[in-house]
């Protein structure tokens, strides 16, 4: 692991997204709720928040930060024929949270695997990728290309709740 113990704690956010390619009647299914397992696009956000919280135990040489929020989007676009994933978290720490956007994204495409899967074993995890990353020494960085997350405050504690990510 690499010693950031010199390191200053700063405010730290990172932004990933993923797609999910499935067919038309399985995204059906997905919006209208009516999987067997139940409602795959809650559980994909609640599995992304948990696995953020949990990298440390899934990639060998990442930190434990202390994450001050996370918050998961899931939308099903029908005309495109793929589910989006958003993740974004922050943490006041010395080192960024980058894997901890990435593996919400990933963890959030398995969960809606894990739950269609009877109905489409085609479907395909896509275009899983880091966008924004802001704090630090490097500072910022967006992905060139992509449409940015707008500029938010840190997100609300647990305690009072997530909000939902403004585009």
């Amino acid at each position: 692991m690499i010693d950031v113990g010199e390191k200053d704690r700063t405010s730290r956010v990172a932004v990933a997204r993923g797609e999910l390619r499935c067919s038309r009647e399985t995204l059906k299914l997905l919006n209208e709720g009516r999987l067997e397992k139940g409602d795959a696009l809650a559980a994909a956000r609640l599995a992304g928040v948990m696995a953020a919280k949990r990298t440390p135990d899934i990639l060998p040489l990442c930190h434990p930060i202390a994450l001050a929020g996370a918050d998961v989007e899931v939308a099903c676009d029908e005309n495109a024929g793929v589910v989006r994933i958003e993740a974004r978290v922050h943490a006041l720490d010395r080192t960024g949270v980058e894997m901890e956007a990435l593996t919400a994204v990933m963890a959030a495409c398995l969960t809606i695997y894990d739950m269609a899967k009877r109905h489409d074993r085609s479907m395909e995890i896509t275009s899983v990728r880091l966008i924004h990353k802001s704090g630090g020494r490097t500072g910022d960085w967006n992905r060139e290309g992509e449409i940015q997350p707008r500029a938010e405050e840190p997100l609300v504690t647990p305690a009072k709740g997530t909000r939902k990510l403004q585009r």
